[in-house]
């Protein structure tokens, strides 16, 4: 399993503040008028299906963020494997607030969840080879700290989290830097390594194994090959020869991407991590609650990661 680092809050808090205010501009209409104020529920977070946790963080800020005074309590850490009928975290506070974050919460975690299920199916896949999965920018605008969090939690790695973090010369880029014929592939992508502070990352697309050698003369970090067939990754693997990182991008699915990671290729890109994503099936099972259940719970840890199913 991949190293899960927790979220900061500073990453949660503005981007649920924002869903509560979106859900209850005013309030919740709802519960204000059914719900008397003074009455206390308590609420399970419960799996319908089989997954792997993640989003626990934000689904705690949905209600204490909303009312701090509600109790959420993790029974499961972010990144653990969990069976269907599993009980994840529990709620207690009054009924109001409960009811009013519920489904907030449950956007949230469904989506995490949905992410780090699906990339631990793509990281069971490829086991036993020396790929790693990795994510793309195809994240949901606003939310990519949280979803590239579940991708982690999931077993696989983030790659660039923005535009600002490495250059990377896609064919569009090549196109416009070499569209006047008197710069080679080459010779405008060593102007650009020249301009580069050495600590940044340098990385070329090409879509044709003629294009291999010319970039790796600029001395590129990482060579991504953009939809090669399986005998052309095999191929530029060794060309390449060591001499860079070597990513496969592109028609990279659950029934494909095995055949791309015995390639020999060191990682594989896929934006279907995040953008096209199904939400997994939890649900929040809400019941009148005791003066007992209320009470702050004895703090501890949430359930650590296990293996993903």
């Amino acid at each position: 399993m991949n190293f899960v680092s927790e979220l900061s809050p500073l990453a949660v808090s503005p981007v649920v503040t924002m869903a509560l205010n979106e859900d209850a501009p005013w309030g919740d209409l709802t519960s204000q008028t059914l719900i008397p104020a003074d009455a206390t529920a308590a609420a399970s977070l419960v799996a319908r299906e089989v997954g792997v946790f993640s989003g626990g963080a934000v689904f705690r800020a949905a209600f204490e963020l909303l009312d701090p005074t509600v109790i959420v309590e993790l029974v499961v850490a972010d990144g653990a494997a969990f069976q269907k009928g599993a009980t994840l975290a529990t709620v207690a506070g009054p009924a109001r607030s409960v009811l009013q974050s519920e489904r907030v919460a449950l956007n949230f975690v469904q989506r995490l969840s949905g992410i780090a299920t699906q990339t631990a199916a793509y990281v069971a896949e490829i086991e036993g080879t020396s790929a790693r999965i990795v994510d793309t920018r195809k994240t949901t605008p606003g939310l990519r700290v949280l979803e590239r969090h579940a991708v982690r939690c999931g077993g696989g790695h983030n790659h660039r989290f923005s535009l600002s973090d490495a250059v990377m010369a896609k064919d569009n880029h090549l196109a416009v830097l070499t569209h006047d014929g008197r710069r080679s592939v080459t010779d405008a992508l060593l102007e650009v390594r020249r301009s580069l502070s050495h600590t940044t990352h340098l990385e070329a697309e090409v879509d044709r194994l003629d294009q291999i050698e010319p970039v790796l003369a600029a001395g590129v970090d990482t060579i991504m090959l953009d939809n090669f067939s399986l005998d052309d990754l095999r191929t530029g693997v060794a060309m390449v020869a060591g001499r860079a990182i070597v990513e496969a991008s592109g028609s990279v699915n659950l029934g494909t991407v095995r055949a791309i990671a015995e390639t020999g290729v060191d990682v594989i890109s896929v934006g279907a991590l995040t953008h096209s994503v199904r939400s997994l099936d939890l649900g929040l099972d809400v019941t009148l609650a005791t003066s007992s259940q209320i009470a702050r719970p004895t703090e501890t840890a949430p359930a650590s990661a296990q293996s993903t199913p």
